[in-house]
């Protein structure tokens, strides 16, 4: 059974100009054509274009991708290199998720800060007496507002402290 590009397209969620651009880009070379050209998707086809679309979401350039297909189409013999190449592109996504989950942890105590600071009508209850300088041991008062109130984000909070803090 083959498909075409728009029922690939529903299916995938993707639009029809998105897999043409995948074509013109040289990540498709397994698709075959009918007699008057137009491209016929097989199950498998269709298999191997959501790891192109995971690998594009995880922000794998599009170079790497061809290299990836390149790979596969070239069967068993490589298969070490498309491990490693999903190893490496696997380490890079956690390091991004782990810089937004602590830039998500950071924003959050920012927001309590004001938070708190709109509620007392002044942002002076988080300064040194006298100055207009943050007390340097805030953090512990956001801790204890985390203790009762959300102790998922008090462990990913102490992770980030306590990361900045080795570095």
């Amino acid at each position: 059974m083959s498909y075409s590009i728009g029922q690939v397209a529903g299916t995938l969620g993707v639009s029809i100009d998105t897999l043409r651009y995948y074509d013109k880009s040289g990540l498709l070379p397994f698709v075959k054509r009918s007699a008057n050209g137009r491209r016929q998707f097989t199950e498998n086809d269709i298999h191997l274009m959501r790891t192109i679309i995971c690998l594009k979401n995880a922000g794998v350039s599009v170079s790497d991708i061809a290299k990836f297909i390149q790979l596969r189409l070239m069967g068993d013999s490589t298969l070490k290199q498309r491990y490693h190449l999903l190893e490496d592109h696997e380490d890079d996504l956690k390091r991004q998720i782990n810089d937004l989950q602590e830039t998500l942890s950071y924003l959050k105590f920012k927001k309590w800060y004001y938070e708190t600071a709109v509620d007392a009508g002044t942002e002076t209850l988080h300064f040194v007496p006298g100055s207009n300088e943050v007390k340097p041991d805030l953090d512990q008062e956001y801790i204890a507002h985390l203790k009762d109130d959300d102790p998922e984000e008090l462990q990913r909070f102490l992770n980030v402290r306590d990361y900045r803090n080795k570095n």
